[in-house]
């Protein structure tokens, strides 16, 4: 692909992103129906989605944010869960989408059908992440939705390379796949946990912040093609790793943390909407290939897949939701008795994405032999139509469904206390290792330095309190807010006074980026987003 047109991609997805903020439709979709639209306007390049490139260069990064992002333990709470639908449901999903596909297309055979079982039956990562957090889901449903797209394109991935060994005649057996899967899930675990340690330690060993955001960048590509060489799954290995490293982030220096969030939110951002972009662009490359399918049977077709997808989602979920309760008094004991709502915003929160694409356009041209592929190109629009279907229909239809059933929220009181005596607790240790710090002759300081040590920390524990209390009936602000905002007022005073100076030549450019860098870490440090 020539530079331009792909700078374009980037420029244009981002933009329609942008826009997608002001607007109630979250972005991902906004995004795909601008690129359906887009894909037919005269003079707008082709861009075919290659696999060799979004599989290795594109979904790692993407993985890799997505699992920095999550919480180990709240994952680990969640495993049954997160493993009946990460594992189970897809290699449901592939035998079930499988044999219907098989049941409705007149000489698609099974194997072929089963390609197509496995290209679909996963929920996309991206596309998980992106609507959970635009609609505000509970936690619970959250993490379990987060886990499962963390995991379950490994088995989607070994599911189609075994299917596909069997439709190009390579002797496929079941002894044989289940060989295949161990080895690809037991291997990309192993090679993530064999390089966490290392690249943990080298993270935590490097003293300059620029080097440490370097590395960050490499981690995912590195972990996931050292376990494609071994012939394991690179979305474990970078899951792994991920999990590994977000879980102990709090022993690199802040300054890496601070440029890392940064840099990790624009490379999401950027391959997300890209991400999305593409999906939508692909509408001429899949009808073009369409071929001897006509237009009104293909469209039956791709109904009546959807369907199915749709519905074999419900036929997993609530069996896995209540049947281990059934069978297992341990997990009644532990665990309170889910209403029938949880399981149905599962069950519809189902979208898929890019990857399923992907894998759809790495079906090769020809079985041995050298006869077509059977059924290619049908695939690859049924996919397609899946994947559109999924994110339009589910997409759109998820956040007013949630209130709808009025699912409870998130908690933000509860949150708040607890984050309140966190805080309380830390500044008593603070404020005991500040008094033992200053009964030491060689940490003494002039009465206002210590006095202002003390007021930054008060300060600190007081704020979260204070969102608890009374808002401003003014403003509708909480006192901390109004301190925050106030801080932010006063910096930028100092900032303009700083901008005219260096315009007077009183003071050079680089005397201006040392105190406009100092002012930067002290609004850092008085201003902390809402979200």
């Amino acid at each position: 692909m020539d530079v331009l047109p792909l700078l374009l991609l980037v420029a244009g997805s981002a933009a329609v992103a942008g826009a997608a903020r002001r607007t109630p439709v979250p972005a991902p979709l906004l995004i795909v129906a601008v690129a359906l639209l887009v894909s037919y306007v005269p003079g707008v390049p082709a861009y075919e989605l290659d696999p060799d490139v979004v599989l290795p260069l594109v979904l790692p990064p993407l993985l890799y944010t997505a699992a920095t992002d999550s919480s180990y333990l709240d994952l680990r709470a969640q495993l049954r869960p997160v493993a009946l639908l990460s594992v189970g449901y897809v290699l449901f999903a592939t035998l079930a989408v499988g044999w219907a596909a098989y049941l409705l297309v007149p000489n698609l055979p099974l194997p072929a059908a089963l390609v197509l079982g496995a290209v679909v039956a996963p929920p996309d990562a991206v596309a998980a992440t992106a609507v959970a957090r635009r609609v505000g889901l509970p936690s619970r449903i959250t993490t379990i939705l987060q886990g499962e797209s963390l995991v379950n394109d490994a088995t989607a991935i070994t599911a189609y390379k075994v299917a596909l060994a069997a439709a190009v005649g390579e002797g496929a057996t079941w002894a044989g796949g289940i060989g295949e899967f161990l080895l690809a899930a037991v291997g990309g675990v192993a090679v993530g946990l064999v390089l966490m340690i290392p690249i943990h330690w080298l993270r935590t060993h490097m003293n300059e912040a620029l080097l440490q955001n370097t590395l960050s960048l490499l981690i995912p590509f590195v972990a996931y093609g050292i376990a494609e060489q071994f012939h394991a799954s690179g979305v474990l290995a970078v899951v792994v790793v991920a999990l590994y490293l977000g879980h102990r982030s709090w022993e690199v220096d802040f300054a890496t943390r601070l440029q890392e969030e940064a840099v990790w939110k624009m490379v999401a951002f950027v391959l997300e909407s890209a991400v999305f972009a593409l999906i939508g662009l692909q509408l001429p490359v899949v009808l073009k290939g369409l071929g001897a399918y006509e237009g009104t049977t293909a469209a039956w077709y791709a109904l009546a897949l959807f369907l199915v997808v749709v519905a074999t989602r419900f036929v997993w979920v609530y069996p896995a939701t209540f049947l281990p309760r059934l069978l297992s008094a341990r997990i009644r004991e532990r665990e309170a008795n889910p209403t029938w709502k949880a399981p149905f915003i599962i069950g519809w929160a189902g979208m898929r994405g890019v990857v399923s694409l992907a894998i759809a356009f790495s079906v090769p041209l020809t079985v041995d032999g050298g006869d077509p592929f059977p059924g290619r190109n049908l695939i690859l629009f049924l996919t397609f139509t899946t994947v559109i279907g999924t994110l339009v229909v589910q997409g759109l239809t998820l956040p007013p469904l949630i209130r709808l059933l009025k699912l409870p929220g998130r908690d933000t009181q509860a949150e708040t206390l607890a984050e309140a005596n966190a805080q309380a607790q830390a500044s008593r240790a603070a404020e005991e290792r500040l008094d033992d710090l200053l009964a030491d002759e060689r940490n003494a300081l002039p009465p206002p330095l210590a006095e202002r040590l003390r007021s930054v920390m008060e300060r600190r524990r007081n704020a979260v309190w204070e969102r608890l209390g009374a808002v401003n009936p003014i403003t509708g602000e909480t006192a901390d807010d109004t301190y925050r905002r106030l801080s932010r007022e006063m910096i930028g005073a100092e900032r303009d006074v700083f901008v005219k100076l260096r315009d007077l030549r009183y003071i050079d450019d680089e005397m201006l980026r040392t105190l406009l860098r100092r002012l930067d870490l002290e609004e850092a440090a008085a201003y902390r987003e809402a979200a």
